[in-house]
């Protein structure tokens, strides 16, 4: 599986400390594993799937892109305020 990071997620991961970047390695292996495990969004954001889950209390939302069946490719990763809103602002 070839994961391919956008600008905008590479910045996200570089503020992030070594034990939440393990958290965060530990679902893009969930995701490589399973590439329809995200929820599948509508609308606006149709053909984005996005997981949620906890860095030390706080609830993050990775979205990303299904490209083909051996590509993968990340789009954002934030807390859940104004995450929506960030990701339209990005497509």
């Amino acid at each position: 599986m070839v994961i391919i990071q956008a600008p905008s997620f590479e910045r996200a991961v570089k503020k992030l400390f070594a034990n939440q970047k393990a958290i965060l390695d530990k679902e893009i292996l969930k995701i490589a594993k399973n590439p329809k495990s995200g929820q599948a969004k509508v609308g606006d954001l149709a053909g984005i799937q996005v997981v949620k889950f906890k860095i030390q209390k706080v609830e993050y939302l990775l979205a990303y892109r299904i490209i083909s069946k051996s590509k993968i490719r990340l789009l954002l990763l934030a807390p859940h305020e104004n995450f929506y809103r960030d990701l339209k602002k990005r497509l």
